[in-house]
């Protein structure tokens, strides 16, 4: 999978799904078929169950198709340290991995998978970090996650008719993995999933006695980048989402009415990109012939 295939995935990320339609007019069925599409659609069920096991079907392909850091990467070191406390979280048993690549980004899938870009680790303290990965979570405590993968499944699998007349999840090709991980990556909540989902992560900050005042932070960088070079990108990604501002704002009131607010002093971030520098391999040399 590209890197610029990945930057859109920000808003799965802080932040992804509406129900995905499907244009029924542009596939290539023939009438009985699309009524069975159709019927398949309205009375398909949709388990927590099928949702992970199709998520990480989609993640193992993106793991496949990115960087991921090594066990001995500082970045790795840095997760593990940061988030090795949380092995599970809202019944899921979790597992985390660094994707290297400079965007800022990461999300959580519904079967515990937790992927964080190297980006956003570069730009936010630990804190930070907990406070945005625990909004990741609250998306698949919440289930969002599991209607987004719902979504994406019906769009990409049930035009096919035969699946269509199961109420079963049915087997998906791996062409249908790819585009289901694209779609999990080019995802977009809604304002009110991702409002539930800064409470959930404000919560998880609160309950685990970490610095609540980090989410406020968080968004406070997000609203920074917005205005900087990089606006154009982070107002196209975070469109679908409330204001960064008025969701620090939120965040501080909720700190404020626990009387836990306090102005958050930003740490130093360690992770080095040292550990994940290739060494250059030595290449044989000929001597020229005079």
């Amino acid at each position: 999978m590209k890197t610029r295939v990945l930057l859109a995935g920000f808003a799965m990320t802080i932040f992804g799904i509406t129900n995905a339609q499907i244009d029924l007019n542009k596939i290539n069925l023939n009438e009985r078929a699309l009524g069975a599409v159709q019927k398949g659609m309205s009375g398909f069920m949709f388990s927590d169950a099928d949702a992970a096991n199709l998520s990480k079907q989609a993640v193992d392909k993106m793991d496949t198709e990115n960087k991921v850091a090594g066990p001995k990467d500082a970045y790795t070191i840095r997760l593990n340290k940061v988030f090795g406390n949380h092995k599970t979280e809202a019944g899921l048993d979790l597992n985390y991995k660094v994707y290297l690549i400079k965007e800022v980004n990461a999300f959580a899938t519904a079967d515990g998978s937790v992927r964080v870009f190297s980006g956003l680790m570069d730009i936010m303290d630990d804190n930070e970090l907990l406070a945005v990965i625990g909004h990741e979570i609250g998306h698949v405590a919440n289930h969002d996650s599991r209607d987004a993968m719902k979504a994406a499944y019906q769009k990409e699998a049930l035009i096919d008719a035969a699946a269509s007349q199961s109420d079963k999840v049915a087997a998906v090709a791996d062409s249908q993995i790819g585009k289901i991980a694209n779609a999990i990556l080019d995802s977009k909540h809604s304002r009110k999933q991702e409002s539930e989902a800064d409470l959930y992560a404000y919560d998880f900050l609160k309950r685990n006695q970490y610095d609540v005042n980090a989410e406020e932070a968080a968004f406070n960088i997000l609203a920074s980048m917005s205005e900087g070079k990089e606006a154009s990108f982070i107002d196209k990604m975070m469109s679908s989402h409330p204001d960064s501002k008025d969701r620090a704002a939120n965040a501080k009131s909720r700190a404020e009415a626990d009387g836990l607010y306090k102005p958050y002093v930003k740490k130093t971030v360690k992770t080095t990109t040292k550990t994940t520098a290739k060494k250059p391999t030595k290449k044989a040399t000929t001597k020229k012939k005079k």
